[in-house]
């Protein structure tokens, strides 16, 4: 089991008394004044409304005319968030006002539900990158793609172009349902438990872009798989529906609510319910409602669905659901059984239950360009495909190869610097955002990255133990920090000259899976940016003269001394 921080919470948490959060801002108990700026810009307008004066005013008037409740508050229902203005250091991020932090550009984030990407869309991702964002395009670990350098004048024709090819970018941020990640092997895994797609496309019919859940206390995020790997890290997710076989009613879904990281880290928990696929939806929509309902919107640091579950707990919970929203008792069901890979990310060739193949790849620490993004469409046509997905792990997959194309696409692959057979760091390093664009960010973190898996890959070319690193550029936990083996919080320190320069707060051993856990912090362990690779190669190579016969790394982690974590 993997140690846990002092900060991160137990698999089942002590409840706090009842009644302890009156004046919460719950709406189902009748506290429905505002209680916060974001409260209350949400009641004077729906974050849906503001596309209507983009297009109609904003797009036409430049940046200066948007007004600041619309800046910062509600176009993220339609994607954008302001960027960092460039030039400005992390010592200030915490320092400065928004409106000395604005950038006059924007990150543009495209929703992909369930990571799926057909040739025409992924083209259109690329040629949008290219006219209107400088070529930049990022692949998120949540299977979204940003871009940046958006201007407000090319917003309309942005989403023109990409709702022509059925894309969108409809409450990709705010305070809302965000992306529904699933399986990017979901219909086509030979080991398959159920294939989720139709729940997450009936989940995207009936309620993304309605005001039935556009106004929810902070945003809530979503899982559906069927894959026995448990490829969505459900663990982390307000709500999740894993894959699982029930003894009587056969393949369904156990139901996971409450997860979530950043600053208050806390593990999701079963509610003990099988749910069959067709039910899904209306699941997912009672969950939803009780978060709108119930949530705390008092203060934005407790408004999370996890702080709502932990006070309440998974019975109450479920019974909430059962009696006041779905009207109906949900049947009991399994717990899903432990991954059943190492690596839950789809990497390497897999043949399909249909005789095809698909084909995972692996960019480092998910930066694209959108010229590449154009290839890569043009490749995976050119070699009998029209489906791509992207991953959680900020990898990419191409669908329903033939036998013979295999090897050529590979060679294809590679010939534009994508690796099929990755070394452990490539596979296993994921980086946010950082400071490049980021407003919250203190540390750069994308460059770092990829320097970072190429100077492992030359002092450690031996190492084969799957090992994941995850670089955040602050508290935040966009990376997943508290559950990689190596997660690095981006921070401040002193370096040997008692100069204040970029570095990272080391987490170890944190762990997904059924041996889910929180990695553990030790004491006053914080390195430099530039002493990263040193104290990585020390890690993993004192990891490598200790463990036992299958220990993994966050098995070690656990057991190891403070000495050997230095």
């Amino acid at each position: 089991m993997a140690a846990t921080s002092d900060t991160s919470p137990a698999a089942a948490p002590t409840r706090r008394k009842a009644g302890r959060h009156r004046g919460e801002g719950q709406w189902a108990v009748g506290h429905f004044t505002p209680l916060n700026g974001n409260e209350q810009f949400k009641k004077d307008d729906d974050g849906l409304n503001v596309r209507t004066r983009i297009e109609t005013i904003y797009s036409k008037a430049g940046f200066a005319s948007i007004d600041p409740a619309d800046l910062r508050g509600r176009m993220r229902w339609w994607g954008l968030y302001t960027q960092r203005k460039p030039g400005i250091d992390g010592g200030r991020t915490a320092v400065l006002e928004p409106e000395e932090l604005d950038d006059e550009y924007f990150m543009m984030r495209i929703r992909i539900d369930g990571g799926r990407l057909s040739v025409a869309q992924l083209r259109a991702i690329g040629e949008v990158s290219q006219t209107y964002a400088r070529g930049t395009a990022d692949i998120t670990d949540r299977q979204n793609i940003q871009l940046h350098w958006v201007r407000i004048e090319d917003v309309p024709a942005i989403w023109e172009k990409l709702e022509a090819v059925g894309l969108s970018t409809t409450e990709a941020c705010g305070d809302c349902p965000r992306v529904v990640i699933g399986s990017p092997v979901a219909g086509i895994a030979a080991d398959e438990i159920v294939d989720g797609t139709p729940a997450i496309r009936e989940i995207e019919r009936r309620y993304i872009g309605s005001k039935e859940f556009s106004n929810l206390p902070r945003k809530f995020k979503s899982a559906v798989s069927g894959s026995p790997a448990q490829d969505v890290v459900h663990e982390i997710n307000d709500i999740a529906f894993v894959g699982v076989v029930h003894p009587e009613h056969g393949p369904g879904f156990d139901v996971w609510v409450g997860g979530g990281l950043s600053t208050s880290p806390r593990l999701g928990e079963r509610l003990g319910a099988w749910v069959p696929l067709e039910d899904v939806p209306d699941v997912w929509a009672g969950v939803v409602g009780i978060f709108r309902d119930y949530g705390y919107r008092r203060l934005r640091t407790r408004a999370r669905l996890k702080f709502l579950m932990a006070d309440w707990g998974p019975e109450r919970f479920r019974d909430v659901l059962e009696n006041e929203y779905l009207k109906r008792k949900l049947t009991d069901g399994p717990a899903p059984a432990e991954p059943s890979n190492r690596w839950r990310d789809h990497m390497g060739v897999h043949e399909q239950k249909d005789g095809r193949f698909y084909v995972g790849f692996a960019p480092r620490v998910g930066r694209v360009d959108g010229s590449t993004l154009t290839k890569l469409a043009e490749l995976a046509a050119a070699h009998g495909s029209d489906r791509l997905n992207t991953t959680v792990e900020q990898k990419m997959i191409i669908l329903d190869v033939a036998r013979e194309q295999v090897d050529p696409l590979v060679a294809g692959l590679e010939a534009l610097g994508f690796q099929v057979a990755p070394s452990p760091f490539r596979r296993g390093t994921l980086a946010c955002t950082g400071i490049e664009y980021c407003k919250l960010a203190i540390v750069e973190t994308k460059a770092r990255g990829a320097s970072l898996i190429d100077e492992l890959e030359r002092r450690l070319p031996d190492f084969a133990e799957p090992v994941t690193i995850n670089i955040n550029g602050c508290p935040n936990a966009c990376a997943r920090i508290q559950t990689a083996d190596i997660g690095l919080k981006g921070q401040l320190v002193l370096d040997a000259d008692g100069r204040q320069v970029e570095g990272f707060q080391v987490h170890l051993g944190g762990a997904l899976g059924l041996r889910a856990g929180f990695g553990r912090k030790v004491r006053g362990l914080k390195v430099t940016s530039d002493e990263l690779p040193d104290y990585i190669e020390r890690v993993l190579t004192r990891f490598g003269e200790q463990r036992e016969d299958g220990e993994r790394f966050a098995a070690w982690a656990a057991r190891a001394t403070e000495a050997d974590l230095s």
